[in-house]
């Protein structure tokens, strides 16, 4: 019988499931809670979810981004903006004619394991309507729920407060004296718009600094250069690029700002051109970290202090998973244990799409993601024992806290080139050990017969 599988969400990683699956012959079925497909790339979709702003454009080349079943056009720009990556999207899913397969406008509530023998899982939506499958894909991606101070600073501010994923366009600072709280590229991005048209300079405040990496480096965007390395382990390439970088542009404390605090790759670099520029121009001043709010001045931790109108928290996302009981998810879903980043320890028919913190593009490592799922539940590929997947993921781990740190999502962490190298191996493996599956099967039933 064909099984039946549930993906949960409708953006890359939605999409990208959906298109594997039906290309194994499995019955798949899609739900978003957005009217089109896309995800958090769609602004003005039905879903309010989008955090794109006017100015977003990939951080990750069109080379290094596109899916390798479906090519961005050849002529679009090294890094394309939010709207075509939206229309990427949206081509993807016809040329596939994925949207016959997703239940858009209904937004699921709920994911349970049914009871019984016969097993499998009910999905509800919020309308009330439930349906059963035998597998799950959860692929509704963490960039939406908002991450904010916690616990709040102290003091009170009497000024406007915002998180990054509010920001549409720069006229909300004209004539403003605006603070940026963040060194990600959502942070650099937003203190650059603002630079243009607040009074005085942007602050921009951190109490860690990051590496700054430029879209180009020698005339390449910089994700092809590095990926020139990636055959090098990561220690070999993390120097020879840091070498790189320092001759191409020097360090980020050149700038004024704070020092990294940890080697390139470990944390996640800040990839801009605009923001070094706004800085030795003056129009962007680093600041430390805050201390606390007094009405409109913040006051930071090396004592120094500013009048600020409007604050702008880049702080990031929290992981959440609203329809999945703490009993799939443990206390924090950002801590989630899974056998290749995919599959659920305790029952691979719940698996995940996206669940990473890559350090490269997110939508190779998602279609890689998508065919092993698809192929796991085809049959094609089967999983090792659990105590092997247990180790696996053991190890994973310990890599990980090594090389990024116990406190910044290990478990989520992935090298990109290494990830999307690793997927096919696994495939493969996977595929030998289901053909061992069925020759041992074959010669039990003939023993029996």
């Amino acid at each position: 019988m064909t099984k039946r599988v549930a993906v949960i969400g409708a953006g890359p990683a939605g999409l990208a499931a959906l298109k594997a699956l039906l290309d194994e012959g499995v019955t798949a079925v899609g739900y978003d809670k957005a009217d089109r497909p896309g995800g958090l790339w769609v602004r003005g979709s039905s879903s309010g979810l989008s955090p794109a702003y006017d100015s977003l454009h990939l951080n990750t080349s069109r080379s290094r981004t596109e899916f390798a079943d479906y090519a961005m056009p050849g002529d679009w720009p090294d890094y394309p903006s939010a709207d075509l990556v939206a229309g990427y999207l949206a081509d993807y899913a016809d040329s596939f004619g994925l949207n016959d397969h997703i239940r858009f406008g209904m937004e699921v509530t709920d994911v349970v394991r049914a009871e019984g023998s016969a097993g499998g899982w009910l999905v509800t939506c919020a309308d009330g309507f439930s349906d059963f499958f035998d597998a799950v894909v959860v692929a509704n991606g963490h960039n939406w729920d908002a991450r904010l101070p916690n616990p709040e600073y102290p003091g009170t501010f009497t000024g406007t407060q915002l998180h990054a994923h509010d920001y549409r366009a720069p006229e909300v600072f004209a004539g403003k004296r605006v603070m940026v709280v963040g060194m990600g590229n959502s942070a650099m991005d937003i203190a650059v718009d603002a630079s243009y048209v607040c009074q005085g300079p942007v602050l921009l405040s951190s109490r860690h600094g990051v590496f700054i990496v430029p879209k180009y480096v020698f005339g390449r965007p910089s994700d092809q250069v590095n990926g020139l390395l990636s055959t090098l382990p990561w220690r070999i390439r993390q120097k020879i690029a840091q070498t790189m970088l320092a001759v191409a542009i020097g360090t980020p404390q050149k700038y004024g700002l704070p020092a990294p605090s940890g080697g390139l790759f470990q944390n996640h670099p800040t990839i801009s051109d605009t923001i070094l520029h706004r800085l030795t121009h003056g129009e962007v001043e680093a600041r430390p970290g805050i201390d606390r709010f007094e009405g409109d001045t913040v006051l930071f931790t090396d004592g120094s202090s500013d009048r600020v109108d409007v604050v702008v928290w880049a702080t990031g996302y929290r992981v959440t998973i609203p329809f999945l009981a703490e009993r799939w998810l443990g206390p924090d879903a950002e801590a989630l244990p899974l056998y290749e980043r995919v599959f659920h320890l305790d029952d691979p028919s719940l698996s995940f799409v996206g669940l990473i913190q890559s350090t490269g593009a997110a939508l190779p490592v998602l279609e890689a993601q998508a065919k092993l799922v698809a192929a796991q539940v085809s049959g094609r590929y089967v999983l090792p024992s659990p105590p092997e997947q247990q180790r696996a993921v053991a190890r994973h781990l310990a890599a990980a806290e090594k090389r990024w740190g116990a406190d910044r999502r290990p478990r989520m962490r992935i090298d990109f080139d290494a990830y999307v190298a690793q997927v096919p191996r696994e495939l493969r493996a996977g595929h030998v050990r289901a053909r061992r599956a069925a020759a041992e099967l074959t010669l039990n039933e003939g023993v029996r017969a």
